[in-house]
């Protein structure tokens, strides 16, 4: 199973982005839910947003009035919008997918990361 990100770039504050994630493999039974943190540099990674099959959403307190989590469940994608940058939104976005893949024993659950992609906002 892979998780690959896209949508990174250098952006000026004030400006937005859109990031999105893939996951992919041939085993894939189900994806319960798909997520996205962030790591800025010298910081701890945090999450900034989660969303499950069914659509259910939590995001970090601070993040929630600029950033839309969203998904499409037929393409295994997830999506980050994110509006009015600022420079302290600069740091590398990792993509976060729980899996239930199938085994030769039945079903196994895995947590996949994304290689993340970085995010520079300017001032």
């Amino acid at each position: 199973v892979q998780v690959e990100e896209s949508g990174g770039g250098l952006v000026q504050a004030g400006g937005s982005l859109r990031l999105s994630c893939a996951a992919s493999g041939r085993n894939i039974d189900s994806i319960k839910a798909m997520g996205w943190y962030r790591q800025a540099p010298g910081k701890q990674r945090e999450l900034v947003a989660r969303i499950t099959t069914s659509g259910n959403t939590n995001y970090a307190d601070s993040l929630k009035d600029r950033f839309t989590i969203s998904r499409d469940n037929a393409e295994n994608t997830v999506y980050l919008q994110v509006n009015t940058l600022k420079p302290e939104d600069t740091a590398v976005y990792y993509c976060n997918a729980e899996v239930r893949v199938v085994t030769i024993e039945g079903y196994s659950d895995l947590e996949v990361w994304g290689q993340g992609t970085l995010v520079t906002v300017s001032s």
